[in-house]
């Protein structure tokens, strides 16, 4: 690894993967798809020959974002099992606050995304990012990098145009940077959540103060949460490189390379994310669910309780997936 690069990537430790992986991380995963899921599986959207042609000479895979341990954790078990490939994990340093934490990131290909710092710190932190994350792909390794904004608290799972902004810093043409990165979008369902009443929660907390903050240890808590609560079934669906997509639009739209940046960005943002959103897995939701939505929200304990605004936000959690493949697949057709 080059020296530059040496502080950027200090949380993986690739030397030891190979034992690890065998001794250590994939008994832990099998235990926790024992335990909190009714299933784990792999799926494909369109062509997978096409797909696994695709990820075989490398990816950046890009998806929504469920949780913020098991996202990485379970893309990479699978990715390991089916094609024994492992992403590198890019995820914020602000989720290092416990050793045991750290200790599992480190076994998990994870490098650290610097947060936090002034605007000036910000863009050195995003040029070293943006040139560590090309050196990867220079060496065709796959990548996966978490979002800024972590979860969507809702799941209306939006890419932020802030991200590949920040992935093509440099000179040259955008679309032939973005094409070098070969985003390969995959999309996750949880057929439940267990955050799911910590992310109502915090969403009326941030209602009732726009200033508030998650702590520490709400982020401890969160990861716990994620890591041990039930999921029920949970599908990985890997979709199609974009690349083919982002010509097939620049021909009928040659404009479009003319058009300012952020514009150029959004188109991407677009494609990524009907990608993502054809690739949902639609689980049907029987009488029962109102129970289970009135159980969750018995979890919520603030000041000032809103139930009716977090029933709401609970309900909405399940139902933007659902509305977001709808529309994906009118666009389609």
């Amino acid at each position: 690894m080059k020296k530059e690069y040496k502080d950027i990537a200090c949380y993986h430790t690739a030397a030891l993967l190979p034992l690890t992986d065998f001794l250590l991380v994939f008994p832990y995963l099998q235990y926790l798809q024992h335990k909190t899921t009714t299933s784990l599986q792999l799926k494909y959207l369109g062509d997978r020959i096409q797909i696994e042609r695709d990820i075989r000479h490398g990816a950046f895979f890009i998806t929504n974002h469920r949780d913020i341990v098991m996202d990485a954790a379970w893309l990479s078990y699978l990715l390991r099992v089916r094609y024994f490939i492992r992403p590198y994990m890019g995820v914020g340093d602000n989720l290092f606050a416990k050793k045991w934490i750290e200790v599992a990131m480190k076994f998990n290909r994870c490098f650290a995304v610097k947060r936090g710092a002034g605007m000036h710190a910000q863009l050195e932190n995003a040029k070293h990012l943006s040139a560590y994350i090309n050196h990867l792909r220079n060496r065709h390794k796959s990548i996966w990098l978490a979002q800024r904004e972590g979860r969507a608290k809702d799941s209306n799972d939006l890419t932020q145009a802030s991200v590949l902004h920040m992935l093509t810093i440099g000179d040259g043409d955008l679309y032939e940077k973005i094409k070098a990165l070969n985003f390969c979008p995959v999309s996750i369902s949880y057929e439940f959540d267990p955050c799911d009443y910590l992310k109502a929660r915090e969403m009326q907390l941030k209602r009732d103060d726009p200033k508030w903050r998650k702590s520490k240890r709400d982020d401890v808590l969160s990861m716990k949460t994620g890591i041990k609560g039930y999921k029920g079934r949970v599908v990985y669906r890997l979709t199609p490189s974009i690349n083919p997509e982002i010509d097939t639009m620049l021909a009928a739209h040659p404009e479009y390379r003319e058009q300012p940046v952020h514009d150029q960005l959004q188109h991407i943002c677009d494609i990524i994310d009907r990608h993502i959103h054809q690739g949902y897995e639609i689980f049907e939701r029987g009488t029962e669910f109102d129970n289970y939505i009135e159980s969750r929200l018995a979890l919520i304990n603030i000041p000032n309780k809103d139930e009716a605004f977090l029933r709401e936000k609970l309900y909405e959690m399940y139902r933007f997936p659902e509305i977001n493949h709808r529309k994906s697949l009118e666009f389609k057709d």
